[in-house]
């Protein structure tokens, strides 16, 4: 699977880590669905993080298409909402 995150990298991510990039990121829709912004920077953080160190970042000459991309890092709860609701942005 390959994860990019807006304005960053992309990274290649194994097949096993897609459970838990998934449980990640329905932590931030959680917390967005509640319409409680405390709790967001650490959520957002934690899946970025993940992709970021579980993740090997694919080579700038590499083409690649992104299977799942991620808003920038310095992405505010407000913007949040009108990205993660639902299933959110990695399919099941």
């Amino acid at each position: 699977m390959i994860v990019r995150i807006s304005g960053e990298d992309q990274y290649r991510l194994a097949d096993e880590d897609a459970a838990k990039l998934n449980q990640l990121e329905d932590g931030v829709v959680a917390v967005v669905e509640s319409g409680r912004a405390d709790g967001f920077g650490d959520a957002y953080g934690a899946l970025l993080e993940f992709v970021r160190t579980r993740g090997t970042p694919v080579a700038e000459d590499e083409i690649e298409t992104s299977d799942v991309i991620l808003p920038p890092s310095d992405l505010t709860f407000v913007e949040a909402g009108s990205e993660f609701t639902g299933e959110g942005l990695i399919p099941d």
